[in-house]
């Protein structure tokens, strides 16, 4: 099999939980660590799928791998590659299809429940994921879904949290999350904890009962990442 390119954009974000899976599975990927100044190769015959991890900043910064990475989706998407979204990445793949990102000053952190949308709970891409489970979220911005794209989840902090179109999966929240992951987050970025609202939870909130949230994160994982590798040749 092809390899899988995953595009790390910040050093602290990298694969996680999902490398662990992929190589569990045997599937070979390879990480561009655009953080270190790593361009966007444009290819996409030398691989099987095309991961985008998340990072700080918005897809609307003038930066020119923003513009490159949305146009390798578009690309990748149009013929039929499957493409993972997490956080930034789904704002990506949003934004790619003609979506539109909404920015919020109160920030999504912790750990809050995800509900599966009314209408479409019996996709194939939530099929064997409870009703409702709660995901780790770090964001503040969130996307519109695309023409053509089917909403998933939905947050009381966020209206859109997961869609899907046609082999290709974005989601907002993190299912990748490590132990360690969650720990460093806490410390690197304290201050994103300051903000006074409920859908900011504080760094003891965020880290109670931390490996039975991981275990229990990890499950979800599995469900997400099984389904979508199924589509990769």
């Amino acid at each position: 099999m092809k390899p899988v390119r995953i595009f790390r954009h910040v050093a602290c974000e990298g694969p996680g939980y999902l490398g662990t899976f992929l190589e569990q599975h045997n599937i070979p990927y390879e990480v561009i660590c655009i953080d270190e100044g790593v361009t966007v190769p444009q290819n996409l015959e030398d691989i099987s799928g095309l991961i985008f991890m998340g990072g700080g900043m918005n897809v609307t910064d003038p930066l020119q791998w923003i513009s490159d990475e949305k146009k390798l989706i578009k690309k990748a998407i149009n013929q039929n590659i499957p493409v993972l979204g997490i956080c930034l990445g789904a704002q990506l793949m949003s934004t790619a299809l003609g979506g539109e990102i909404t920015h919020d000053p109160n920030m999504e952190i912790g750990w809050h429940a995800v509900v599966k949308d009314t209408e479409n709970q019996n996709s194939e891409w939530l099929k064997n994921l409870p009703e409702n489970f709660i995901p780790f979220h770090w964001h503040a911005d969130t996307f519109s879904i695309p023409d053509e794209a089917t909403v998933l989840l939905h947050s009381k902090c966020r209206i859109n949290q997961a869609f899907a179109i046609k082999n290709s999966l974005a989601i907002q929240f993190h299912v990748e999350m490590t132990v360690e992951m969650v720990k460093q987050w806490s410390h690197l970025f304290k201050s994103d904890l300051e903000n006074q609202h409920p859908c900011t939870q504080k760094k003891e909130e965020l880290i109670v009962n931390l490996e039975e949230r991981i275990a229990a994160l990890h499950q979800c994982a599995d469900i997400f990442f099984g389904k979508w590798i199924k589509n990769l040749k």
